[in-house]
C-alpha cells in the first residue's frame, strides 16, 4: 500500500474553518477524514515529488 495515499494528500482535500472545523472533499462533495483512502485520489505536487524521491533505483 502507498503510505502517501490518503485524503489529506489529495488536491481535492479542503479544511473548512467553521465551528466546528470540517475536512471536506471538493470532488466528492462531502465531509471526509485526513486519513481516509478513496480510489479517486489525485496527489498534490509535493506528494508526487516525495513519492518520486522514495522509489527504489
Amino acid at each position: 500500500m502507498n503510505p502517501y495515499h490518503c485524503c489529506a494528500s489529495c488536491t481535492h482535500y479542503e479544511i473548512r474553518k467553521h465551528t466546528p472545523e470540517k475536512y471536506w472533499c471538493s470532488r466528492l462533495g462531502y465531509a471526509t477524514s485526513p486519513k481516509y483512502v478513496f480510489d479517486c485520489w489525485t496527489p498534490k505536487e509535493s506528494v508526487l515529488h516525495a513519492i518520486g524521491k522514495n522509489k527504489p533505483k
